[in-house]
C-alpha cells in the first residue's frame, strides 16, 4: 500500500504552483469584465463598447487554453520529466497568458501589440503542439517514461 507520502511524490506540484499564479491571473481577468461589465451597464454581450469585447475575449482566450496546456504539463510531469522542462513549459504558459490580455487594449499592428497579442499567442500555440507531440512521442515509443 502506498503511503501519502509517495503519493505525494507523484503528483504535479511544479505545475499546480504555476497554476496557483495563473489562478490569480484569471482572477484579475474576471474583475476587469465585471469592472468594465458594471461601467457599461451590460449584462449581457459587450453593448458596443470595443474595451469590454477584449476584456471578454483576453479572459475567454484564458479559459479556453491555460486548461488543456495545464492538463498536459502536468501529465509530462507525472510521467516523470525533470523539472527544468515543467518550469520551461509552465513559465513560458505564464508569459504568454501574461503578454496576452496587454495585446487586446492596444491598437492593431502597434509594436506592442505584435509583441504581446501575437507573441503570446504564438507561444501558447508552440506550447499545445510541443506537449502534444511530446505526450503522443512518449505513448508511440513505449509509454509514458521519465526523461
Amino acid at each position: 500500500m502506498s503511503t501519502i507520502r509517495e503519493i505525494a511524490m507523484h503528483l504535479p506540484s511544479i505545475t499546480s504552483t504555476y497554476l496557483a499564479v495563473l489562478a490569480l491571473l484569471y482572477a484579475a481577468l474576471t474583475v476587469q469584465v465585471i469592472r468594465l461589465r458594471q461601467s457599461n451597464r451590460a449584462s449581457f454581450g459587450d453593448s458596443g463598447s470595443p474595451t469590454l469585447r477584449s476584456a471578454i475575449r483576453a479572459h475567454a482566450n484564458f479559459a479556453e487554453y491555460v486548461p488543456i496546456i495545464a492538463l498536459m504539463v502536468a501529465m509530462i510531469e507525472m510521467s516523470g520529466a525533470s523539472a527544468l522542462r515543467v518550469h520551461l513549459l509552465m513559465g513560458a504558459l505564464t508569459i504568454s497568458r501574461l503578454l496576452h490580455p496587454l495585446g487586446m487594449y492596444v491598437a492593431p499592428n502597434t509594436l506592442q501589440f505584435r509583441i504581446c497579442r501575437v507573441g503570446g499567442m504564438t507561444i501558447t500555440i508552440g506550447l499545445l503542439l510541443a506537449c502534444a507531440l511530446k505526450i503522443l512521442s512518449r505513448i508511440l515509443l513505449g509509454g509514458l517514461t521519465p526523461t
